[in-house]
């Protein structure tokens, strides 16, 4: 046996079970070229042109990276590097992700397949891939220092497994996880079933999105990565409302959405005017006894749901999270309540002094979806977004399922607003409206049977 294959067969050996092996010169050539992507907008899903067939997931406002098949293996290349990300309309992001975007683009494999991915260092610093979720041999979990080296700046490492259960997964870094997952570093993993499997229905439209959150000083560009709680810019697939697109299905579709969560807390996501069942976990397929109906479904951190409706109800559909701070923009959390406050003859001795003032709060906040006053540049509106009757008021991670009876399969593209039937929009009542009956505002004294109940702050140093 010479030395040239020696050394082969030794890189090939290590490659099965260690993915701290940076790519040696030679194999660099051999490289899949890797797929960069510009813009933020859904991508029509990719259908498989080599390999197992499978019904491909549409990624919202993301994309799913291309492979190559080279002896049997299904290759990927993934970059890691800064990015600059549109979360909405004027207002960009300095993120760390993947192949130009943040989240970085969605894996799709088939269960049983042999996967090497091929990851490039473009960051400041180390990094690693985790592949959240996965069952794969210990070296190529991706936990720098644990498993494996960290891939330093610069080099590219491969890490190479069997997809070996279907599922719903992600993939981050397990380097400096505090700062590169504040960055935006993340993405979504499909494993298809091979076969036709009795937990995991067949559906018409498969859609899949991560919730990301960042803090973003008004104004500013980069990520505050310190931050632990107090997030103000709360995203889908690093975009915000009105920049999600919609989900359009067609009526009588059977739709699959999956969400992951990396954020830093829980989120209750919410679909209006049907009724679904969590399916799946990144445990698996729930089986079909533990299921029921809701119409909300609480995604814990580093958790993902999966959950499926049959889409017959025709309408614009609005689809959140329910936590009302997480459908809103940038807003200063610590401004006062202001709501009931008389400003009457106090407004213009202000204006005097700060001739654009301008009161708000007073009567609630509604009035900022409509107002249109300056902000710093680079700032997305607390309160945004206009639908067929007006301000929507939201922000934040809020979309619109959109089912139509005239959309046709396969066919993602929005088809604008909803034209209601004759008769099934609320509307004013101008008929006579009858004064609601009140209680006397002062109470009569209380009968001299009665007991007067009385509250008494306890004393924590009582019997000692």
């Amino acid at each position: 046996m010479n030395s040239h294959h020696s050394r082969r067969q030794f890189f090939a050996g290590s490659l099965a079970t260690v993915a701290g092996l940076a790519v040696s010169r030679s194999a660099l050539a051999g490289l899949p070229e890797p797929v960069l992507q510009s813009s933020a907008a859904t991508a029509p899903p990719l259908v498989p042109n080599t390999g197992r067939p499978y019904h491909p997931v549409v990624t919202l406002n993301g994309w799913t990276l291309p492979w190559r098949m080279k002896d049997g293996v299904k290759e990927f290349h993934l970059v890691a590097e800064p990015v600059l990300r549109e979360v909405a309309p004027g207002f960009k992001v300095n993120m760390w992700g993947y192949n130009g975007q943040s989240p970085g683009p969605t894996i799709e494999v088939v269960e049983g397949d042999r996967v090497r991915i091929f990851v490039t260092n473009k960051l400041p610093e180390h990094t690693t891939i985790h592949w959240h979720g996965q069952r794969l041999p210990n070296g190529m979990d991706g936990v720098g220092g644990l498993t494996q080296p960290q891939i330093p700046v610069g080099k590219t490492f491969v890490y190479e497994f069997e997809a070996r259960r279907p599922g719903t997964f992600m993939y981050h870094p397990h380097a400096d996880e505090m700062v590169q997952m504040a960055m935006g570093m993340m993405g979504f993993w499909v494993t298809h079933p091979k076969v036709k499997h009795p937990q995991i229905s067949e559906v018409d439209r498969d859609f899949c999105f991560l919730l990301n959150a960042f803090d973003v000083e008004p104004g500013s560009r980069t990520p505050k990565v310190n931050t632990m709680t107090d997030f103000n810019i709360w995203c889908w697939n690093s975009r915000a409302f009105p920049a999600i697109d919609s989900l359009n299905v067609r009526l009588g579709d059977r739709v699959r959405i999956r969400v992951g969560n990396l954020t830093m807390t829980n989120h209750p996501i919410h679909l209006h005017g049907h009724e679904f069942s969590v399916t799946g976990t990144d445990g698996g397929p729930t089986p079909p006894a533990g299921r029921w109906p809701e119409v909300t479904t609480d995604v814990a951190v580093g958790q993902m749901r999966q959950v499926e409706f049959i889409a017959d109800e025709l309408g614009d559909w609005a689809f959140h999270c329910h936590k009302s701070h997480h459908t809103m923009g940038a807003m200063g959390h610590a401004v006062p309540t202001l709501v009931g406050v008389d400003h009457r003859g106090l407004v213009g001795k202000i204006q005097q002094l700060v001739p654009d003032y301008m009161v708000m709060g007073e009567r609630g906040m509604a009035d900022m979806g409509e107002m249109e006053m300056p902000i710093p540049d680079n700032t997305a509106p607390m309160m945004t977004g206009s639908g067929p009757y007006g301000p929507l008021e939201m922000g934040g991670m809020f979309s619109v399922l959109k089912v139509r009876a005239d959309q046709q399969p396969g066919d993602y593209k929005d088809p604008g607003w909803f034209k209601h039937p004759a008769g099934t929009v609320a509307r004013e009542y101008t008929g006579p409206v009858a004064e609601a009956a009140r209680p006397p505002a002062d109470k009569p004294p209380l009968a001299g049977g009665d007991t007067v109940l009385k509250a008494r702050k306890p004393n924590p140093h009582a019997g000692h």
